[in-house]
């Protein structure tokens, strides 16, 4: 059993008390100010009781953990919701037609516009003074706890849903009375019926939230706030049961929020974008954060004309004028998620468009899935989520090789993303298809995001955000980091992590599958060509895993740092993520390099082609649920009978692979056999004829330096990396303005500025920070401090 939570320490704690009260939708109703920075309004959310006091749930399935013996049983996981509705001043009819035009879902999918124990939990979170004891039910107040930081709550307030017209078809009785427990008990009767209406209902049912989320308050609730927390309890109430399941809470964010980023475009325009920061989504909205709280939700974001508002939602949003000079964006989601997953992103974006509509269909007819692949993917057969409006039950979305997808950057860079994006797209998304089947989800939308995003992608529901810093590097730069964002639609969204210690699960797949993807997207290739890149790749990422271990704490090389506890929460629900907070884990590979290679190993072991059919099968039976580790290894064992026969076992590759720091023993004897690669030769060729070019250049005129240097620069983190290593003072300017636009990979370029303890160099590091520092994204501005003072 783990000490009490230290703030000092470097976990994130995951502080809602999931297992007494659980959200199954929020409905945001937002204000973005950019001459504030702040981000006001209203969030109301729809709980039901968690599992601790539910006697069934919808599903019959409760928790994430995976209990699994000699056998490999597995126990599937719970269901998950998450919240987005509009909260305005107009009617709940005029609502309801906003949403009639624009929410259109999957009929037409050519479209592309707290109770916490006294006892000491095993996770490290403590017990809560103001909380009853569950086991002594009635002595204290019921304290609901959500996750918050970085934010001003306003007021707390339950909502009167009873009084929605029309509401009571959602009640067993329609009759009313005044007895104040009897109205307590119908308005969260009112909110379980509506939470659990069948999924061919989706519409009514977000009408019927949003009625509810602009019903009248009946009566204010207690709350305070600390670190990490928002607190709420009602006088009187002592179990989640009588608790209200439906509040609204007023609030506006921060500045210096560290879920949001305030900045300007490459264009100069004022723009803000949530971050994928360690602390995810609880500086934007009070939320649960643990991964079981799954949930739907919907929003409505105003702001002025002439931003463009991007967010995670099934339509494709467009802007309605409310005022002059004041737009409304709305969007909602009908596939439970983790509140983590919520994205936002207003700016000036300008919509990149397809050269012709003639090429966008041809490009759909060229990479349509081939009839002889037609596999179980196409089965009808039971889901094993919680009732959705899924797509793999959708005959035509099982059709789709190409789903709708959008293109938006700051005006600077339209024309370098026709160039170099556009044409990928399709490419990569039907390489994907191809590969794994269904899209999850039902449109894309592709942002390039300001210089400062820490990162040369991430992927969320329906969008996925890209660094400007892939656009240069020609097509394989962008279209294998495109291959890794789209792949993470199945992988991390379509299937999360129990436990966000498990980042192997989401990152180690997708660098494994943007290899294959990538392939599948350069049709012109030959087999023999593909391997011998796929080989070429995997000796660079065996380096570079060897540098990172070599140069890192042991503890953060650990795929499952929390080992057999992986899974587990404290009575609550409340866990923490281990070293979730530390700045450095941001910026390592290990979980994507260590997870990649196990899968590679595993598919060598069995074939490319049984190995896949296997993630397929994979997809199609953990689609729309939380996993863990052993969820997939013992599906894979079990599965493939050439795995059982090498003598691989799931508790040899926790040993070798996940729980250990280091590279996996299996590993090391891998390493030369890359060097065969004839591409790896070539390369190796390349390199000393460079080196040789170099020390010719230092001995040749000044005229002839030029002329290679324009070479150099056209992979421009290459050159700044000889930049610093040669000392070569007049391409000093590359690099301050590599650091001031390619932040997503200059960060390790500092290092190598102060490593090399050159006066001019270090002069030049300080100097670039000085400048950058207010812009950079927090946890990277803390890693390059660490490493210049």
């Amino acid at each position: 059993m783990e000490a009490q939570l230290d703030p000092m320490k470097d976990d994130l704690p995951l502080m809602a008390n999931t297992n007494y009260m659980l959200v199954k939708h929020y409905i945001l109703d937002l204000d973005v100010d950019f001459q504030s920075k702040v981000i006001e309004g209203i969030i109301v959310l729809f709980f039901e009781t968690g599992s601790r006091y539910r006697k069934t749930s919808s599903t019959g399935k409760e928790g994430c953990r995976s209990q699994f013996d000699e056998t490999c049983k597995i126990r599937a996981s719970g269901p998950y919701h998450v919240p987005v509705t509009k909260v305005s001043a107009c009617s709940s009819k005029t609502e309801y037609n906003d949403f009639a035009i624009c929410g259109k879902g999957e009929e037409d999918i050519s479209d592309k516009n707290g109770n916490h124990s006294n006892e000491e939990q095993a996770s490290g979170i403590s017990s809560s003074k103001d909380c009853c004891d569950i086991e002594n039910h009635g002595k204290k107040d019921f304290l609901l706890v959500l996750d918050c930081c970085d934010l001003s709550v306003l007021k707390v307030e339950e909502v009167d849903v009873a009084a929605v017209s029309g509401i009571e078809k959602f009640t067993r009785s329609a009759k009313l009375t005044d007895d104040s427990k009897e109205l307590e008990n119908l308005r969260n009767q009112i909110v379980h019926e509506l939470v659990t209406l069948p999924a061919d209902r989706w519409k009514e049912q977000l009408y019927y939230f949003t009625c509810c989320s602009q019903a009248p308050s009946c009566g204010e609730l207690l709350f305070t706030t600390d670190t990490w927390s928002l607190e709420i309890r009602k006088s009187g109430i002592k179990t989640p049961t009588d608790f209200p399941h439906a509040i609204r809470i007023w609030y506006k964010t921060k500045p210096e929020g560290r879920s949001i980023t305030w900045t300007t475009d490459q264009s100069g325009k004022p723009c803000v974008y949530t971050m994928g920061s360690p602390i995810n989504n609880r500086a934007l909205f009070p939320c649960q954060e643990p991964p079981v709280a799954l949930s739907t939700w919907q929003a409505s974001v105003r702001t002025a004309a002439g931003f463009v508002v991007l967010m995670s939602g099934e339509n494709s949003a467009e802007p309605v004028q409310l005022r002059e000079g004041i737009l409304s964006w709305y969007y909602y989601v009908t596939m439970p998620m983790p509140a983590s997953t919520f994205t936002i992103a207003v700016g000036c974006w300008q919509e990149v468009k397809q050269q012709s509509f003639a090429t966008a269909i041809q490009t759909n007819i060229e990479f349509s899935l081939p009839s002889s692949q037609v596999d179980f993917r196409w089965h009808e057969g039971i889901c094993g989520h919680v009732e959705y409006p899924c797509r793999f039950q959708n005959p035509a979305a099982r059709l789709q090789a190409v789903i709708p997808y959008r293109v938006f950057a700051p005006y600077c860079l339209v024309e370098r993303c026709k160039e170099h994006l556009l044409q990928l797209i399709p490419q990569c998304l039907s390489a994907a298809y191809t590969t794994l089947g269904t899209h999850p989800f039902s449109r894309l939308d592709v942002l390039i995001v300001p210089s400062n995003f820490s990162s040369l992608g991430m992927a969320s529901p329906h969008i996925i955000f890209l660094s400007q810093s892939v656009l240069p590097g020609g097509g394989h730069l962008c279209g294998t980091r495109l291959c890794h964002e789209i792949a993470h639609a199945w992988f991390g969204l379509a299937i999360g992590a129990c436990d966000w210690t498990e980042e192997w699960l989401s990152e180690g797949f997708a660098t494994f599958l943007e290899d294959i993807f990538w392939a599948k997207a350069q049709q012109q290739l030959s087999h023999d060509e593909v391997k011998a890149q796929q080989e070429l790749k995997a000796l660079l990422r065996w380096r570079r895993l060897r540098d990172e271990v070599q140069n890192s704490e042991e503890e953060l090389q650990i795929l499952r740092p929390k080992k057999e506890s992986t899974g587990e929460s404290s009575e609550s629900g409340a866990s923490v993520v281990r070293h979730g907070l530390k700045a450095e884990k941001i910026f390592m590979q290990v979980h994507y390099l260590k997870g990649y290679f196990l899968l590679r190993s595993l598919a060598r072991t069995t074939g490319e082609a049984s190995y896949l059919a296997s993630l397929r099968k994979f997809v199609h039976k953990f689609h729309g649920q939380l996993v863990l580790s052993q969820d997939f290894l013992c599906m894979l064992l079990e599965d493939i009978p050439e795995q059982k026969e090498s003598g691989l076992t799931v508790e040899s590759i926790f040993q070798n692979w996940l729980d250990t720091s280091g590279i996996p023993k299996p590993l090391l004897e891998e390493g030369e056999t890359w060097k065969e690669c004839q591409l790896v030769q070539q390369v190796s060729g390349e390199v000393t004829k460079w080196i040789q070019t170099n020390q010719r250049i230092r001995k040749s005129s000044k005229k002839k330096r030029k002329q290679d240097e324009v070479i150099f620069q056209k992979v421009r983190h290459r050159w700044c990396e000889l930049v610093v290593k040669q000392k070569y003072v007049p391409g000093y300017g590359d690099v301050e303005k590599f650091l001031r636009e390619d932040q997503a990979m200059g960060v390790y370029l500092y290092g190598e500025l102060m490593v090399n303890e050159d006066a001019k160099q270090q002069e030049l590091a300080h100097k670039c920070f000085a400048t950058a520092r207010d812009h950079m994204d927090v946890s990277s501005a803390k890693v390059v401090a660490e490493m210049l003072f």
